[in-house]
């Protein structure tokens, strides 16, 4: 079963780290885009959130960042916002707190940014407390599943009926999944411009 929105009882079990933000006034969501810079995709992205005046926060692995500091600069020059999302995209279930910490470490020479988003989304209670010392710790509350070859673009795009003012929005700028996002990136940009909603940075 995919869980688009994320479950209440998270939020409040892992209170550490932002799932949402209140935005009972306002059409403010936050629109996040996951693994990049990437040539193949990232500049497709850029430019469909400059036709749609959205902006984003792209939480950035390191090593992409280091290849591509021509992509990091575009995105600092339009107005989004910048995230560390380690140096490698490192599981944090699958080596030492003190090599995911590292990697933080190094990931922050090359993406300057106090908020952090985990790779898959997997951290300890332990390590969040360690991380959020010194970084806004960035989770979801609408996961997109654009990275999943068994979810479609209309399926996807029927899931963002559920969207929210306040709502953290997750996509990806990973040459993998370049293909699916060229046709989903504009349609949900135009859903979420009939629905009102604006996307902020943090």
């Amino acid at each position: 079963m995919k869980l688009f929105k994320t479950p209440r009882f998270l939020r409040y079990a892992y209170s550490r780290r932002t799932w949402g933000f209140s935005s009972s006034n306002t059409a403010f969501i936050h629109l996040t885009f996951d693994d990049g810079p990437n040539p193949e995709i990232t500049p497709f992205v850029l430019d469909q959130l400059a036709i749609y005046n959205q902006k984003a926060t792209f939480f950035c692995v390191g090593e992409n960042a280091k290849r591509y500091p021509e992509l990091i600069e575009r995105i600092r020059n339009e107005g989004h916002q910048l995230g560390n999302h380690t140096m490698r995209h490192e599981n944090a279930n699958r080596v030492s707190s003190r090599q995911y910490l590292d990697s933080i470490a190094e990931a922050a020479t090359v993406i300057p940014s106090n908020l952090f988003r985990p790779p898959y989304g997997r951290l300890s209670p332990r390590l969040a407390r360690q991380i959020s010392k010194k970084y806004h710790i960035v989770m979801w509350s609408w996961l997109s599943y654009d990275f999943d070859a068994s979810v479609s673009v209309s399926e996807i795009l029927e899931q963002a009926k559920k969207i929210q003012p306040g709502d953290i929005l997750v996509l990806h700028d990973n040459a993998k999944l370049s293909e699916k996002q060229r046709d989903l990136l504009p349609k949900l940009l135009e859903f979420l411009r009939e629905e009102g909603l604006e996307s902020v940075v943090f």
